[in-house]
């Protein structure tokens, strides 16, 4: 590392990367994604609620405690048709239900799936194919467990029960021998008639699933009444019960439709927020420290070894380096998360990481950050030459954070309504603006014709931008004491300034 650019690079990274803002952002995604997954880990119930069925007739208990169970295996049949599809197990059975992704599964369905041997059997095919490494599946824990009602609590009337069911399910009850319940239900025998209401006892809020499967089995119950008493006959009337519509849901083939674009375009639009925050990150860094360096003179000591163009360059190329450092922890963070992980943030970064198996939108993103990074950062080391201190810098700052700034959420936004409207292409060519409005695009699919003059017109930019800044940094690195004007800046770009 014998040159000056090089030394004045490495000098300019030592200088970002031994400060602690650094490594607070560095850090900051690795351990959010860190923290996800036992955030959502607190968030879910942390066990399964007991529910007692206190039922005189002993005739819709059996029904509400099998819908209970039907649901219970449905999820599991959902979460093990994921799971095949994270870990593309889908071909150890391609006829199999669980091998059907985006569907919703059928009472039928779920009972045949049941009766095939369930999870175990599905597990056990899976594991003919599955990698030695692949993670087993962790079956989800059912919401309720029916419990037993007590002898003497199945004989009470509703009276008696709303003296001693308050207690067990509040958990504030002196019997020993108790079972803490979460729910209690009582329902009566002539409930059919509509004369007497279900009753529950709960400590809290009632869930909405739960109440969901008492009201669709207890209506289905009153519905069979209603009709042996209008004269059906019982085998009808039950028949007519399991009446039900075929619904069969047309879904795009993976990797189409606007929901799977969407996740397509998460990677491009997250690199495209990365290149934002790491670019005012490191380039508020660079530009303190340019500050610095001028007003503690000490630019004069470094010019007498490097010239200004190479310091210059020296200092972009080690800004880029900070910044393209954070991106790759944080892009390294998101993989290992995506693929060491399982729960919803895996399941929504392996599908997004998608776009970097097409070598073509993978060099693309990696131009357009590169590009990006190039263009503002030399704006931003521009000004840190022009200003005598930090409270110089932020008049220049300012007015160009607002023009990055403001458009950047709003482009975020068009993009993620409508990646192909006008307006989203009108930016794609407005080179300030391309690099964001590019990366967050790529996912949902961009025309060959449209990257490669996009791209062209921002390397012309570029290229015209480094020129002109580079003689105003040139000029301004010793005129210390005076704050160069707009109109002054416009004649050192001409070159009619003296450098």
């Amino acid at each position: 590392m014998n040159s000056p650019i090089l030394l004045v690079a490495a000098r300019e990274f030592r200088q970002i990367a031994a400060t602690r803002g650094f490594w607070v952002t560095l850090l900051i995604i690795p351990i959010a994604l860190a923290v996800a997954p036992i955030t959502a880990h607190f968030m879910q119930k942390d066990h399964t609620e007991n529910v007692m069925l206190i039922d005189p007739s002993g005739q819709a208990a059996p029904a509400i405690a099998a819908r209970i169970e039907l649901d219970h295996q449905r999820q599991l049949l959902q979460s093990l048709s994921r799971y095949a599809e994270s870990h593309d197990l889908d071909r150890a059975d391609p006829r199999a239900v669980w091998a059907h992704h985006d569907h919703y599964y059928s009472d039928a369905e779920v009972q045949a799936f049941v009766a095939g041997g369930g999870v175990k059997h599905a597990d056990a095919v899976m594991r003919r194919v599955a990698a030695p490494d692949t993670k087993p599946f962790e079956a989800p824990e059912s919401d309720y467990k029916i419990v037993p009602t007590p002898a003497r609590l199945a004989t009470s009337d509703p009276a008696a029960l709303g003296r001693v069911l308050p207690a067990m399910v509040s958990h504030a009850t002196k019997d020993p021998a108790a079972q803490p319940i979460d729910y209690a239900i009582y329902i009566p025998a002539d409930f059919a008639s509509g004369r007497a209401p279900v009753q529950i006892w709960s400590d809290g809020p009632v869930a909405g699933d739960l109440m969901g499967v008492l009201q669709e089995t207890l209506t289905r119950a009153m519905r069979l009444h209603f009709l042996e008493e209008q004269g059906v006959r019982s085998e009808m009337a039950a028949a007519a019960q399991q009446i039900a519509p075929m619904i069969a849901v047309n879904r795009p083939s993976p990797g189409k439709g606007h929901e799977q674009v969407m996740i397509r375009s998460i990677l491009p639009l997250l690199v495209s927020y990365l290149l934002f925050m790491s670019l005012m990150l490191s380039g508020s860094w660079m530009l303190q420290g340019t500050v610095e360096e001028r007003s503690n003179k000490l630019i004069e000591a470094v010019l007498a070894c490097v010239s200004p163009a190479q310091f210059m360059y020296g200092k972009l190329i080690g800004t880029i380096a900070v910044g393209l450092t954070m991106v790759a922890v944080w892009v390294f963070a998101a993989t290992a998360a995506a693929f060491a992980t399982q729960g919803m943030i895996a399941d929504i970064l392996r599908p997004a990481l998608e776009p970097l198996t097409q070598p073509s939108v993978a060099l693309a993103m990696i131009y357009y950050f590169l590009a990006g990074y190039v263009m503002i950062s030399m704006i931003f080391l521009t000004i840190g030459a022009m200003s005598d201190s930090f409270r110089d810098a932020q008049a220049y700052l300012s007015p160009v954070m607002l023009v990055i700034a403001v458009p950047f959420a709003i482009i975020a936004q068009m993009v993620v309504r409508d990646p192909s409207s006008i307006g989203v292409r009108i930016m794609s060519w407005i080179p300030i603006y391309a690099p964001f409005t590019m990366l967050a695009r790529l996912g949902a699919g961009v025309p060959l014709w449209e990257v490669v003059g996009s791209g062209l017109t921002l390397a012309a930019f570029i290229a015209i931008e480094v020129v002109l800044l580079g003689r105003v940094f040139r000029a301004s690195l010793l005129g210390a004491g005076s704050k160069p004007s707009l109109a002054h800046i416009g004649r050192l770009m001409r070159g009619r300034e003296r450098e």
